[in-house]
């Protein structure tokens, strides 16, 4: 079995923010964090895009994958517009998470919300 190495580099101005990580034993996937200087509301129907403050070098035959919080989706209906998001292993600019309110209510941002 080979290793597989995946490098994750942050935006110089998301040095605050963790790093990508697993929150329990059994997670699939990591969590992104909101780089964004102030909070951000997207409005009912609207469509924005929040970067991650993170680029990744992923090796050549895999990709990586955005896909949006179950528990988001379920409270608020906040879902991700291309779901999921293909991350392909030639590019190398920072993560943009493509995101849209199909809830009935705004739905506010923070910095450093996942």
């Amino acid at each position: 079995m080979s290793e597989i190495i995946l490098k994750i580099m942050q935006t110089d101005d998301a040095k605050d923010l963790p790093l990508p990580r697993y929150m329990t034993l059994g997670a699939a996937g990591m969590d992104l964090y909101a780089n964004i200087p102030h909070e951000v509301t997207l409005h009912k129907g609207e469509i924005k895009v929040v970067p991650s403050g993170i680029c990744l070098s992923i090796p050549e035959g895999y990709e990586a994958q955005i896909r949006p919080r179950s528990g988001l989706a379920a409270k608020y209906g906040i879902g991700l517009v291309n779901s999921p998001g293909t991350i392909d292993s030639d590019y190398r600019g920072e993560i943009l998470i493509i995101m849209i309110n199909y809830g009935e209510k705004d739905f506010i941002i923070n910095r450093g919300d996942r």
